[in-house]
C-alpha cells in the first residue's frame, strides 16, 4: 500500500525503526518488531543504518515482514551518496519483488571517512531516477530548522521545491523540539507552493546521551524549558525518561491540534516508549 494515500483519509500516525549493526544479530530488531506488534502505527519506515553505514543490510527484509506479519505498509530508506546507479537498480529490483512500495529518499550524510558514490549529488536526483525505474511512491525529507548545508532557509525551501518537482508524494521532518520552528516552515512551503503532506517527526529523548548525539550532529535548536527538563532529571533514569516521553507527548498533542497532516515517531527501537506515546494520544488520530 503506498503511504501517501492514508492522508486523505486520517491525520497519520507512524514509527521508524532501524536495523542492528553488522556486529549484532538481525533478530534484535525482530524483537522489537514483536513488541510493536498491537500498537498500530500507520506504517514503519526502515532506515539503512546510523549515519547509512555500518549496518545490517537487510533493510528490504525488513520491510517484508513488517508488510507480511504486520499486515502494515513499510518505508526502505535509500541514501543517495551511498549507492552507484547500477546498485540502486538492484535495490529497487529487490523492493519491487517483496512489494515494498514506499521509499524515502535521502541524500545521506556524507561521512568524512568513506568516500561517497558520485551518481547522486542530491536528493532530489536520487528521486528523478526511482521514478524512471518504476512505480514507487517516494518521501522526501525536511528541515523544520533549515538544512545544515543550506546558505539560508530561502535557499532550502528552493531545494525543497525541486525535490518535490521531481516526483516526492510526501514528506517527513527532522526532528525538532519547538513546535513554532515547524510552524513556520510550513508557512514557507505554503508559500512555495509545497503542497504534499509533511509529517513532523518527533524524537524522545529519555537519556543525556541521546541530548549529546544530537549537539554533535545537527543543528536542532534545544529549548531553554527542554534543556531545564533533561538538567533536573539527569541522574535519574526513570525519571528523565518519563520526562523525555512527556515532552513528546506534549509535542504531538500540540502539532495534531494545529492540523498537522501527520507524526513520525522516531522510536529508537525503543517499544516501551513507543507503546507509552502511542497509548496516551491514540484518540488524537482517531477523530
Amino acid at each position: 500500500m503506498r503511504t501517501d494515500t492514508l492522508f486523505k483519509e486520517k491525520t497519520v500516525f507512524s514509527y521508524e525503526i532501524f536495523p542492528p549493526r553488522r556486529t549484532a544479530p538481525v533478530d534484535t530488531i525482530y524483537h522489537t518488531l514483536d513488541r510493536l506488534k498491537g500498537q498500530q502505527p500507520d506504517f514503519i519506515s526502515v532506515t539503512l543504518g546510523a549515519g547509512g553505514t555500518d549496518a545490517n543490510l537487510s533493510t528490504a527484509d525488513i520491510a517484508q515482514k513488517i508488510q507480511d506479519e504486520q499486515f502494515l505498509p513499510s518505508v526502505a530508506h535509500l541514501p543517495a551518496v551511498n549507492f552507484s546507479k547500477d546498485e540502486i537498480k538492484v535495490i529497487l529490483e529487490e523492493l519491487k519483488q517483496k512489494k515494498v512500495e514506499n521509499i524515502l529518499a535521502l541524500r545521506g550524510d556524507i561521512l568524512p571517512d568513506k568516500e561517497p558514490k558520485k551518481d547522486f549529488s542530491y536528493a532530489n536526483d536520487l528521486v528523478a531516477f526511482i521514478q524512471e525505474q518504476g512505480d514507487f511512491n517516494i518521501i522526501g525529507a525536511c528541515y523544520p530548522e533549515t538544512h545544515s548545508d543550506a546558505v539560508n532557509s530561502v535557499e532550502d525551501i528552493r531545494n525543497l521545491k525541486r525535490k518535490v518537482d521531481s516526483g516526492v508524494n510526501q514528506l517527513i521532518s527532522q526532528l525538532f523540539f519547538d513546535n513554532n520552528y515547524f510552524y513556520t516552515f510550513k508557512e514557507k512551503c505554503d508559500i512555495a507552493a509545497i503542497e504534499v503532506p509533511i509529517q513532523a517527526g518527533i524524537m524522545p529523548v529519555v537519556n543525556k546521551r541521546q541530548i549529546e548525539r544530537m549537539i554533535k550532529m545537527s543543528n536542532v535548536t534545544l529549548p531553554t524549558k527542554f534543556l531545564k527538563m533533561m538538567e533536573r532529571y539527569e541522574h535519574n533514569p526513570e525519571a528523565i525518561r518519563d520526562a523525555g516521553i512527556a515532552y513528546a507527548i506534549n509535542q504531538i498533542v500540540d502539532l495534531v491540534s494545529q492540523g498537522t497532516e501527520g507524526i513520525h515517531l522516531y522510536t529508537m527501537n525503543n517499544p516501551y516508549v513507543a507503546q507509552k506515546i502511542r497509548e496516551a494520544t491514540r484518540s488524537l488520530f482517531e477523530t
